[in-house]
């Protein structure tokens, strides 16, 4: 068994070969902090809604009126479509 970890002049391939599996461990540490932080800038988050979704609802349960939630949905779908072309709709 010693004979398939040595090379062949039977010199042991050293501590060395430790990296790899720690290499494997950061690459998979690394994916996952990748697709959680795009998941969290997504607002995949659990709790957090949408703006466009609160002013739903409190237009729904009857917190404000059909003026003023026109002009607030006006003013949040201008924001986006400005953030969405890079600021030029601002």
């Amino acid at each position: 068994m010693y004979t398939l970890l040595a090379d062949h002049d039977g010199h042991w391939p050293g501590p060395w070969i430790l990296l790899i599996p720690l290499a494997w461990a950061a690459v998979v540490f690394l994916v996952i902090v990748v697709l959680r932080r795009t998941l969290w800038r997504r607002g995949c988050v659990a709790g957090a809604d949408h703006p466009l979704a609160v002013l739903g609802r409190r237009y729904a349960e009857g917190d404000i009126d059909a003026e003023e939630y026109r002009a607030k949905r006006a003013v949040l779908t201008e924001t986006r479509r400005g953030q969405d072309r890079g600021g030029a709709g601002k």
